[in-house]
């Protein structure tokens, strides 16, 4: 089996609050932190920007996690969208399926992109796979579950004969608690700048701004942030 070092991380890396959050737990525990991102048909560009956006206000906010933050791959993975709609590739209304799943799931997303960060871990010796997958508060996906995530990284294993870890701090946590997991490793500066440079709502909404951050206030994705930040200061989401 290939030991890749345990010491250097890949983060799969939205720009998102979770994967936010995430990166700046990775940045705090290994050597050596890159991060990763899809171009997968996405409706609207936003999070990608924001992605740039996070990084270099951690790195200007942290010196001592500059030195630390490494290269940043962006892979295309479009083809996922020409497997069929969905409202996070298409113009669908967002609502709950038939098959019980909201319409935001893009079936196989998630296991596609640890196929596709194994494969750039691998080529970079870089040991663990960070991701802010979370099965506590979350929209229902199956591909956001632990034992789900477990498998796939047993097949990396298996797959390249490699040492692969996958690492998933918010996975048992609420959104309450991950702003006070952001607070621990980074004090209320790292929480402020990732309530203002991190991009979650599924319309890409970035005119309108909150006290939990920028986005449209209505779909599941903002619900859900708004509930979590109020949470975390202690009342009740407006």
């Amino acid at each position: 089996m290939r030991k890749l070092d345990h010491k250097r991380a890949l983060v799969l890396f939205s720009g998102g609050q979770d994967s936010s959050i995430s990166l700046a737990w990775a940045l705090d525990r290994y050597a050596h932190v890159e991060t990763v991102g899809f171009i997968y048909g996405q409706r609207h560009s936003v999070e990608l920007g924001a992605r740039l956006s996070v990084r270099k206000a951690m790195t200007d906010a942290f010196p001592r996690w500059a030195g630390k933050l490494g290269e940043d791959t962006l892979v295309d993975a479009r083809g996922l969208k020409d497997l069929g709609e969905t409202a996070m590739t298409h113009e669908t209304a967002i609502v709950l399926g038939n098959d019980g799943l909201p319409t935001t799931f893009v079936p196989g997303r998630n296991l596609v992109f640890l196929s596709l960060s194994g494969g750039l871990a691998y080529r970079r010796n870089l040991g663990v796979l960070v991701a802010g997958m979370c099965e506590a508060d979350y929209s229902g996906y199956p591909d956001c579950r632990e034992t789900a995530l477990a498998a796939q990284t047993e097949a990396l294993r298996l797959g390249m004969d490699a040492n692969f870890m996958l690492e998933t701090p918010l996975m048992h946590i609420d959104k309450a608690e991950s702003w006070r997991l952001a607070e621990r490793t980074g004090g209320e500066k790292l929480v402020a700048l990732i309530n203002e440079h991190s991009h979650t709502c599924y319309r890409g909404v970035r005119a309108a701004r909150h006290d939990w951050g920028y986005g449209c206030g209505e779909c599941p994705a903002c619900e859900l942030r708004a509930r979590g930040w109020a949470g975390y200061r202690g009342r009740e989401a407006s």
